[in-house]
């Protein structure tokens, strides 16, 4: 029987279970960064966020999910509970109306985000590109949402009137993805050792020239 009684977590407690949370999500990413995905263990993980196996399998869930949920921490720079898309800086970038002022703040948004998670993403992509299964998996799924947000990327720049004439959508989308990637940002700032900020320079540059209105932006800028 029912008694009517609502379960009741005190914020305290919410709070110490949020930053358990934010501890165990950053030491994986430590860790898989630092050792790989398939030579750092859940017990490990717990090891290092000073916790118990178990608490990482009651907070986040299996090996897989602690991955994704690390990842997307790192991604986002904290455990805020904000898509990316909801993220103030992205709304503002959004907000431009100068195309090639959008894909500039675009290309410095790339910037800090590679920065922040760069050396777990190519991490990850060596592991996928060895096969290991969980990174594929992961790698399939997060390369679907790159995809998704580049469209949106392009999509922008259709609005404001600015995509190149005769360009395919999807083309730009491409063209946008492939400048964005890990690979392109580990050749240029970690082989050449370019600066962040001389790379996203760069990238904005080449991502004006790749899908904007020439008139917008002539081959010569």
């Amino acid at each position: 029987m029912n008694s009517g009684k609502r379960s009741y977590e005190s914020p305290a407690r919410a709070r110490q279970a949020r930053e358990t949370r934010a501890a165990i999500l950053r030491a994986a990413a430590d860790l898989f960064t630092e050792q790989g995905y398939a030579r750092t263990s859940v017990a490990a993980v717990a090891e290092r966020a000073g916790v118990t196996a178990q608490t990482i399998y009651n907070a986040v869930g299996s090996k897989p999910a602690l991955l994704k949920a690390a990842y997307d921490q790192a991604l986002a720079g904290d455990d805020e509970p904000l898509s990316l898309a909801e993220r103030p800086q992205v709304k503002a970038m959004r907000a431009l109306e100068d195309p090639v002022a959008f894909l500039h703040a675009y290309a410095e948004l790339g910037r800090e985000l590679l920065e922040r998670m760069g050396g777990l993403a190519l991490q990850i992509a060596a592991g996928a590109a060895a096969g290991e299964e969980d990174l594929v998996a992961h790698e399939r799924v997060t390369d679907a949402e790159r995809l998704a947000g580049t469209g949106m990327v392009v999509q922008r720049v259709a609005e404001l009137g600015a995509l190149a004439p005769g360009l395919d959508p999807d083309v730009a989308r491409d063209r946008v993805w492939t400048l964005n990637s890990i690979q392109v940002w580990a050749l240029l700032t970690r082989s050449r050792e370019w600066s962040g900020a001389a790379y996203a320079q760069w990238i904005g540059d080449q991502l004006c020239a790749a899908i904007l209105d020439p008139r917008l932006w002539p081959v010569d800028a």
